[in-house]
């Protein structure tokens, strides 16, 4: 590195959010960014460890070290050249990865102050297209066809490995608009969608042709190819069958969000299609990301009020001996969609939704639990303690997460990719899931192939 010792004197510097009052009258990113010489100054607190955690720690094995010192000596286009060299989408996890990387950082363990890892990242790929470093290149064909089924950042990133070890490559989409979860389950707020565009047009550009509106029959793939990729993800999202799920105004948290992404692009729905938060209050049930995103959109639409509850107790805050470092501490997460507004509270099941009479959701009966240890096992039990009360609502989104998919027998030349194999996981896992299916398919086609000449 230029200067090993920088971190001791220099501070970790977040770009930060806009302000709330400003951020939430839109759908624009809230994420700010630095200029370029706070930004290399970031880029030069790492310590060039002799282990580096953070290439552990991410998915993708992504060399941070390495481009963190392209970055500091102002070497834009090396450190492009090596973030691209193993993670397909930067502007994607640049700006949704809950930067796993950071929290194996031996600065976050030393003085709880990691390097800005995903933000650096983002900076680097934002300055590549905008310095025009990123081109379409084009591939000598193989002769042999892969089709992808499903349009996620595991069939995106499968798609953009394949096309570039040769295959024609064709990406099929149930949808009216290629993205899948970056494009109907993340919020314009986080991820703007000419971001996914700009990357689209590159793909196709380089060969890869995507067709949405396209459902598949997975009892009956597509004919004409040499091997299918399968990345439906999980589709399914987990329900919450208690008295009253038949009133109106429950919903999932998908329906909201991809709805509301529809209508950012340009879509039109009926007042009885509608699902808007506006002069309503709000209540999330579930405490991911997922309900974080759902806070966000909310309070853009004009709720008088949100409340989020979580069956699971609070985690603790900063630091939680269960997971010491280097793994991914499991300690209370604030979003900026929290910041904006929001009641949270936890350790509280849902017993029943109440009704008007004329069928609309008012409420939702709910009741404290704990969670006691059981020597006999290693997950904790809960118990319902009889405390019960009712929390007043308009508007229910369910967000507790999502049903690993059930697949029918699928030929010996089709791979499971993504969460449709894992369940869900996170973007950053989804695309390393892809380069390896692409790896996978690769050998498998080439031994083939090997095999009849």
């Amino acid at each position: 590195m230029g200067n090993p010792k920088a971190f001791l004197y220099i501070p970790r510097q977040e770009a930060g959010y806009r302000p709330v009052h400003e951020r939430i009258s839109d759908f624009g990113e809230v994420e700010q960014t630095l200029n370029t010489s706070e930004r290399k100054l970031q880029a030069s607190r790492c310590m060039d460890c002799g282990v580096p955690f953070c290439h552990w720690a991410c998915p993708l094995g992504n060399r941070s070290p390495e481009f963190q010192e392209a970055l500091s000596n102002g070497k834009w286009r090396e450190a492009y050249e090596i973030l691209s060299r193993t993670n397909d989408f930067p502007e994607f996890t640049g700006r949704i990865c809950p930067a796993l990387c950071e929290k194996s950082c031996v600065l976050k363990l030393s003085i709880n102050s990691p390097v800005t890892i995903r933000e650096d990242e983002a900076a680097i790929i934002e300055a590549a297209f905008r310095e025009g470093y990123v081109t379409a290149k084009h591939y000598k064909r193989n002769g042999m066809k892969v089709a992808v089924i499903g349009s996620g950042p595991s069939g995106l990133a499968t798609a953009n490995q394949l096309n570039r070890k040769g295959y024609q490559v064709t990406v099929f989409e149930k949808n009216e608009y290629i993205g899948g979860l970056l494009r109907f389950g993340i919020p314009n707020f986080k991820l703007h969608k000419t971001v996914i565009d700009r990357r689209l047009k590159i793909m196709e550009d380089e060969g890869i042709c995507f067709k949405p509106n396209s459902e598949i029959d997975l009892t009956h793939l597509p004919e004409g190819f040499d091997a299918y990729a399968i990345c439906i993800g999980t589709p399914e999202a987990r329900n919450l069958n208690i008295p009253g799920r038949e009133l109106k105004g429950i919903h999932f948290a998908m329906e909201m969000l991809a709805q509301q992404n529809r209508i950012l692009a340009g879509q039109h729905f009926d007042a009885n299609e509608r699902i808007c938060a506006k002069n309503k209050k709000v209540l999330v049930i579930g405490g991911g990301d997922t309900g974080s995103d759902c806070i966000g959109t909310a309070n853009r639409q004009g709720a008088t009020s949100v409340c989020q509850i979580e069956i699971m107790p609070q985690p603790p805050v900063d630091y939680n001996p269960a997971t010491p470092w280097p793994q991914w501490p499991l300690v209370l997460k604030t979003s900026s969609s929290h910041e904006e507004g929001c009641i949270r509270r936890w350790c509280l099941s849902s017993n029943r939704f109440i009704g008007t009479d004329d069928g609309k959701v008012s409420g939702v009966e709910v009741e404290e639990v704990e969670w006691i240890s059981d020597k006999n096992s290693e997950r904790p039990q809960m118990r319902l303690t009889g405390k019960k009360e009712i929390i007043e609502t308009d508007l229910v989104l369910l967000a507790m997460g999502f049903l690993k998919p059930q697949l029918p027998e699928l030929p010996s030349n089709a791979i499971i990719v993504g969460d449709a194999a894992t369940g869900p996981s996170l973007v950053v896992r989804c695309i390393a899931a892809g380069r390896q299916a692409a790896i996978e398919i690769d050998k498998m086609l080439q031994k083939d192939s090997s095999f009849n000449q």
